[in-house]
């Protein structure tokens, strides 16, 4: 089985990661794609005020039309920081030994990939794959290259920090994230 697999605060969720989800799955013939919503990032002291159930359940709001995405609470139910190759490792031992695992990220988190945590051993357990905008240079440290697939894709160019923006300065975010998830946002008064 082929799996990718897309971490991240998701807060919000939008349709920039639904489109990147959709792009690796198609480029490396992807039988699954698991969104992976963090308690708290490992590069960062503090996870934004939004609880990690809130972002998981707009994570499954978002994906519920999708029959080859799915969620998993496994970094929220860890508590704390959580590593990537811990949650790969989990992952393997969820799935089985015949499971091959792909890790999505942007090209810009991918440059940074020389300063995470057990590079080498995560490098063994998963395939990555870096997500471009065409016409943007990748950055990835040479010495990955070889490791990492880059896939370009045209695409919106959407931030959950923009998003959280316009809804605390009034704007409208229709048509950057999913319905069900503006719906959820304005019906929890999230971000104002």
């Amino acid at each position: 089985m082929r799996i990718g697999i897309l971490g991240g605060t998701f807060n919000p969720i939008h349709n920039g990661h639904l489109l990147i989800a959709e792009a690796a799955k198609r480029f490396c013939s992807l039988e699954k794609v698991v969104f992976i919503p963090c308690f708290m990032p490992p590069h960062k002291d503090t996870c934004d005020k939004d609880s990690p159930e809130i972002r998981y359940a707009m994570t499954n709001l978002a994906i519920a039309e999708y029959p080859d995405f799915m969620v998993s609470p496994i970094e929220i139910e860890r508590k704390g920081k959580s590593y990537s190759r811990d949650t790969i490792q989990e992952i393997k031992i969820r799935y089985g030994a015949g499971v091959n695992i792909y890790f999505i990220a942007g090209t810009d988190t991918v440059a940074e990939i020389n300063t995470w945590k057990d590079i080498d051993e995560l490098l063994s357990l998963c395939r990555f794959i870096g997500i471009n905008r065409p016409g943007y240079p990748s950055n990835i440290p040479e010495e990955y290259k070889e490791k990492i697939d880059v896939v370009e894709i045209a695409g919106m160019n959407i931030s959950s920090s923009e998003i959280r923006r316009k809804i605390a300065c009034g704007e409208s975010i229709h048509g950057l994230v999913p319905e069900c998830v503006e719906k959820y946002i304005y019906e929890y008064k999230l971000y104002q």
